[in-house]
């Protein structure tokens, strides 16, 4: 059984930030990657973000120098920050691991950029 537990949303202003966190917990032994996801209303959910096992990161052009994704392998966390948020990046994240062939989603997070 693995859990990942998110935290790191709210309400923010349109250039202001936020941080999500990620914490995956439970018996694993390794996490090959972990990503963020978010869902607009009556939108198909899309790939933010994502950090591979070694580093390496991705970003959707949209959110492009101004997200950036980490990750802590001792820790088996991995966090967003978010930066000059805008209204179109309200929506729902979604912490995403894959770990030893299993794909594991923590509770959404509403982020909401509004004045």
């Amino acid at each position: 059984q693995v859990q990942l537990m998110v935290s790191g949303g709210g309400l923010v202003q349109p250039g202001g930030s936020l941080r999500l966190s990620c914490a995956a917990s439970g018996s694993f032994f390794s996490i090959s990657v972990m990503c963020w996801y978010r869902q607009a209303p009556g939108k198909q959910r899309e790939l933010v973000a994502r950090v591979s096992s070694g580093g390496r990161t991705d970003y959707a052009d949209s959110v492009k120098d101004r997200f950036t994704i980490s990750r802590d392998n001792t820790k088996n966390t991995v966090d967003l920050q978010v930066h000059t948020l805008k209204p179109g990046d309200t929506a729902v994240y979604y912490c995403y691991a894959h770990i030893l062939g299993g794909d594991y989603w923590g509770q959404g997070t509403q982020v909401t950029v509004s004045s």
